[in-house]
């Protein structure tokens, strides 16, 4: 027997079968490879799932949670923490928005954009609208807003009044909403659905429609943010401000954190016991996350992702090979 054979009966004894049973056993990870048990080595295409962003061990990471987690691992948020509040920051500023904009931490892509179902409810409105085959998470809210019914239908009823829509199609989308309408959820590009980009000018037909209505517009970066597209991100090559931001997945480099950004009124509705998370903002995931930052502006990734992405493209579409039909992607 392997240690992998060995290491999947142990699985199967013990963990839910959620999962079934994975084919491979990982024992370490450096750059873009891993190397599983019995040590066959591997490119990691798979990223942790768009996780690791600056690929495993980075030595900026390793440096940050080293040092802060032989410091001050965890406070709660009863306690003021300054990776957190530098965090903050950074996300705000990378944002750009002409009015304030506030931050709140959690530990998943989920989490987040249950605070985003949240604050749509704190509008004093009820009504949800969001897209056919868009991925939100696998939490009630969550699952709720995503529109994959295979996925929803084992846990039925779930919360909340929730329209689901055609992706890219702004008459649709003008359709399902009106003044009753608290929040608009859509993911820049869909992930999880097969890098569905939308149609150009969609995000910024959006962005009308809910302002006209007095809609929030969220957008889920869980899987488009983190300078993926060429910007951090990925709706600013619409030039437009969403109400709501909801990030995770990339942002801790392989720790656990999610951040749910909000902007101008929006982010003026919780207040103190409306919401809280145990280890939201945890002192060594925030110090992570900025490490994560600071290698992407200091080492230019965004760019490179950009460039790299479009030459990408490019030298697929020149293959000419008959099973490629296109090439989707930003």
């Amino acid at each position: 027997m392997t240690q992998t054979e060995s290491m999947q009966a142990r699985w199967q004894a013990v963990m839910m079968n959620n999962y079934g049973t994975p084919p491979v056993a990982l024992a370490s990870g450096n750059g873009a490879l891993v190397t599983d048990v019995d040590g066959k080595a591997y490119v990691d295409l798979l990223g942790g799932i768009a996780v690791n962003v600056l690929g495993h061990r980075h030595p900026a990471v390793i440096e940050a949670v080293t040092q802060q987690i032989s410091t001050l691992g965890h406070t709660s948020n009863l306690y003021v923490n300054e990776p957190g509040i530098a965090l903050a920051e950074e996300l705000v500023a990378l944002l750009g928005a002409e009015t304030k904009a506030r931050v709140f931490f959690c530990n998943s892509g989920t989490e987040a954009n249950e605070l985003a179902f949240k604050l749509s409810r704190l509008t004093g409105r009820t009504k949800l609208v969001a897209a056919q085959d868009a991925f939100h998470g696998r939490t009630m809210g969550s699952l709720a807003l995503t529109g994959q019914p295979a996925k929803q239908a084992p846990f039925e009823p779930l919360p909340g009044y929730v329209t689901h829509v055609p992706y890219g199609d702004p008459d649709a989308l003008a359709a399902a909403v009106d003044d009753a309408t608290a929040a608009v959820f859509l993911e820049p590009i869909m992930g999880e659905s097969g890098v569905v980009v939308p149609p150009e000018g969609y995000l910024v037909a959006a962005r009308d429609i809910t302002s006209r209505h007095g809609a929030l517009l969220v957008l889920d970066e869980v899987q488009t943010g983190m300078g993926r597209t060429g910007a951090f991100y990925a709706h600013q090559h619409d030039g437009i401000t969403p109400d709501v931001v909801t990030l995770a997945k990339g942002l801790g480099g392989g720790l656990p954190i999610g951040a749910c950004l909000a902007v101008g009124p929006a982010a003026e509705l919780l207040t103190p016991g409306l919401h809280g998370s145990t280890f939201g903002g945890n002192p060594v995931c925030t110090a992570a996350a900025l490490a994560v930052l600071r290698v992407l502006n200091g080492e230019d990734l965004i760019r490179r992702a950009e460039v790299l992405g479009k030459t990408l493209r490019q030298d697929v579409e020149t293959l000419g090979h008959p099973l490629i039909d296109h090439v989707r992607g930003r």
